[in-house]
């Protein structure tokens, strides 16, 4: 590309994610009493020089003054330099080799430790200036050559007047000497490169902020690694979502800002401005409101089992796919529920309190073995199977009711009905989902029909039983004893008050909504959802995808990749394919899922096409969205 501007970087916390002089201090310093004390003087020294506060020439000298350097030291400094690229240099070095007869670097480093660098990336040695350093007869570091300009203050400026570069010039660093080169007039842009280290001083001075190398290319029309920098793409994580999911978006390039409660309707519009993913656990509504109002969100990652809380209809409708979590936490729910059916089995809570009170009472009255009991599940899914396989190794009877037909484990029999179940079951345990057609779905009926004495457990939904006619029934000691993790209203933050008829009574464990709140589970539901998030934010994959046709999708390689999602209607495919063709676009490959709502095309074309060539893409009839990556 003729038009293409010359890209100046600088070396050190650019380029690389290190500063070349505290690398060889750790070193040259490694074993050494004093060493922890030398690192931080020249580290000061690096940021003083760096921010414009000391002279770069001053800052060299004293820094090399205060280590005992050898060439072992920088060469093995240099073999690590490749592997030691800033994130989004390594991500972006294709593009680099694509255009490296104008890439030019100059550093205040060393020769030495950025000649690997320049070599990986393609850039020639005439296009690299950096200083040089001078040895002793025993290989000691004596200095630099102080003939090089770049050893002296201003040396940047210096060298690159020299170079006599013509055509738009842009220089990319993260110290002052950087934004010198801008002030004397050799940049006609300078952007603060930020994803190492952020120097105030220096971002006041640039014409444009960078977190990653793929801002700058976007910026100077070199399309990098993506197709839209990831670090301008903003995920909002609400309700203290697992570590483990914000290192993962982070780590892949993504904007993270993170919230520890939920959000009410009015506050979550409000917050949801100018972000394109939303991350959430059970407590946020996600109402069609709240979608129609989001100005760019693309998907929403539910860090849990259940979805009704989200308007999947309306997330549909804008093309906005919805991902959740469905066995991350099955385990845990799973062992919660055999200690509840234990301890309410045994009155262990009561005895408990009472013991707590100062009320000793030894009695085996009302305490019942698990072995040779009847445990009734009602939800066959992944939490209700396993809990089945768990059941029968204490022991149990296991029957089973669902509405879907289910394969048993074990010795597992289903029942055609749940009144059936409820006939039978010492212990009725619920694990459904949050559908409409389970609201209530254990009331004062069903509970009349359950086993004098039985237990219930519900770690499901809370909508799924009437708690005041539980309430009703325990009062009235028919019941042996409830367990309730969930609950029609729950509070929505852990400084909101809880109340509930069912406070106070007898054999009665209530939990807040902790079935799935274990630190392996909230750590393998952050991993998975984040997983899944990062699937289509990267591939376009929508596996496990609840509200979109499902489509699992390798990387992108050597092609771009355009996501288009439609209405289903007929004659979506043949306009695309058409808008394609008269855009000139060679396809590589094409994927068509559809369900009876949406549809999804997933088109890999050549890379060589003209800009604005994909804007009519956009117009073909039905489009909801439209994405390309690179």
């Amino acid at each position: 590309m003729s038009d293409a501007p010359t890209l100046i970087f600088d070396f050190d916390s650019t380029l690389v994610g290190f500063e070349t002089l505290e690398a060889l201090a750790e070193l040259a310093l490694e074993g050494a009493p004093e060493a922890g004390a030398v690192r931080g003087e020249i580290a000061a020294l690096t940021d003083q020089a760096m921010s414009g506060v000391l002279s770069f020439d001053q800052a060299l000298t004293r820094r090399l003054t205060l280590l005992p350097l050898t060439r072992d030291h920088v060469q093995v400094l240099a073999e690590q330099a490749v592997a030691r690229l800033a994130p989004s240099v390594a991500r972006n070095v294709e593009t680099l080799r694509a255009h490296a007869e104008r890439v030019v670097i100059v550093s205040g480093g060393f020769r030495e430790v950025i000649a690997p660098v320049a070599r990986h990336l393609g850039v020639p040695d005439e296009q690299v200036l950096a200083n040089d350093l001078t040895y002793d007869d025993k290989g000691r570091v004596t200095g630099v050559d102080r003939a090089n300009p770049l050893s002296a203050d201003g040396g940047k400026v210096t060298g690159i007047r020299a170079l006599g570069l013509s055509g738009t010039v842009v220089m990319i660093g993260d110290g002052w000497t950087d934004a010198e080169v801008r002030l004397a007039g050799l940049a006609d842009r300078f952007h603060a490169f930020c994803e190492v280290v952020r120097r105030p001083r220096v971002v006041e001075a640039a014409d444009a902020v960078a977190v990653s190398l793929d801002e700058v290319l976007h910026a100077e029309g070199l399309s990098g690694r993506w197709s839209y920098p990831r670090s301008r793409i903003k995920v909002l994580l609400l309700e203290s979502v697992h570590p483990a999911a914000v290192a993962a978006l982070e780590d892949a390039g993504y904007s993270v800002e993170c919230e520890t409660g939920a959000l009410d309707e009015d506050a979550l519009i409000e917050r949801l401005k100018g972000v394109h993913v939303l991350g959430l656990r059970s407590k946020t509504g996600v109402s069609e409101r709240v979608i129609d109002a989001a100005d760019r969100l693309m998907a929403v990652g539910a860090f849990c089992i259940g979805t009704n809380h989200i308007d999947l209809e309306a997330a549909s409708r804008r093309g906005i796919a919805v991902f959740n979590a469905p066995y991350s936490n099955t385990r845990s729910v799973v062992e919660l529920a055999i200690g509840l059916v234990i301890t309410l089995m045994r009155g262990v809570a009561d005895r408990s309190a009472a013991m707590h009170e100062g009320r000793w009472n030894k009695s085996a009255r009302g305490s019942r073995e698990l072995r040779g009991k009847t445990l009734g599940i009602v939800g066959y899914g992944a939490i209700g199977s396993q809990l089945s396989v768990l059941a029968e190794a204490l022991g149990m009877r296991v029957i089973y009711h669902d509405l879907s037909e289910r394969l048993a484990l074990g010795n597992a029999r289903p029942v055609i009905t749940l009144d059936d179940l409820l006939a039978e079951a010492d212990v009725v345990s619920l694990h459904v989902d949050g559908r409409a057609g389970n609201h209530r779905l254990i009331g004062a009926g069903e509970l009349a029909r359950m086993k004098p004495g039985a237990v219930l457990i519900n770690l499901s939904r809370g909508h799924v039983v009437d708690i005041d006619a539980l309430a009703e029934v325990m009062r009235a000691g028919r019941l042996g004893g409830a367990a309730i993790d969930v609950f029609p209203e729950e509070p929505r933050t852990n400084q909101d008050p809880f109340d509930s008829p069912l406070r106070g009574l007898a054999n009665v464990i209530l939990t807040p909504h902790v079935g799935g709140s274990t630190e392996e589970a909230q750590e393998a539901i952050g991993a998975f959802a984040a997983s899944r998030l990062l699937g289509y934010l990267n591939r376009g994959d929508t596996t496990f995808c609840v509200n979109l046709p499902n489509a699992q999708l390798s990387d992108v390689q050597g092609a771009h990749r355009l996501l288009h999602i439609h209405q289903n209607q007929p004659g979506v495919l043949a306009a695309l394919n058409l808008a394609l063709s008269e855009a000139g676009l060679n396809i590589l490959g094409q994927h068509l899922k559809t369900d009876g709502r949406t549809g999804y095309v997933i088109t890999d074309v050549d890379r060589d096409y003209q800009a604005g060539a994909l804007d009519v893409l956009k117009t073909v009839p039905g489009t909801l969205r439209f994405r390309a990556l690179y």
